[in-house]
């Protein structure tokens, strides 16, 4: 899996670098699209070994998957469907973390103590927002996520002039 998702991200990648290209040839004054909204930002899914929650507190919110191998169908349909729309979870300034590697004891686990898969939300203040024994939609995130107060306040605050 861990090949197979290297793989799907180096095409990923290789896909935004043409769009990169393609968009260094119109003006700077363009309107963000959705390829330059992915060009532009960081690696949507990371690994969560190492990571802290603390890290991302205010900057991004943090989508952890978890699973008790990276063979779970269950999170390999969880990262098919996050991979589908990248887009709108990036525009949601989404990180998505993966952790499968029950026996790491990573600061994720330690904190969210998941059993099997399952996938959480944790918004920008660092609050859990959402824990699921099953896989979701980037629709069904995104909705979760345009629910939250502090994304409401970041809709009006892009309205204003």
């Amino acid at each position: 899996m861990t090949h197979r998702l290297a793989f799907v991200l180096t095409g990923f990648l290789a896909a935004s670098g043409a769009a990169a290209q393609a968009t260094e040839s119109t003006s700077e004054d363009a309107p963000a699209t959705a390829e330059t909204v992915v060009e532009n930002a960081p690696e949507l899914i990371q690994s969560g070994l190492n990571a802290e929650l603390e890290e991302y507190l205010w900057l991004n919110r943090v989508f952890v998957v978890f699973a008790d191998t990276e063979r779970d169908p269950r999170f390999i349909r969880q990262i098919e469907l996050v991979e589908a729309f990248p887009e709108e979870l990036i525009e949601r300034d989404v990180v998505v973390l993966t952790d499968t590697d029950p026996a790491a004891k990573s600061a994720l686990r330690t904190k969210l103590r998941p059993r099997g898969f399952m996938m959480a939300l944790v918004g920008k203040d660092g609050i859990v927002y959402l824990r699921k024994p099953e896989p979701w939609t980037v629709r069904e995130i995104s909705a979760s996520i345009d629910k939250n107060p502090l994304r409401q306040q970041e809709i009006r605050d892009r309205r204003q002039p």
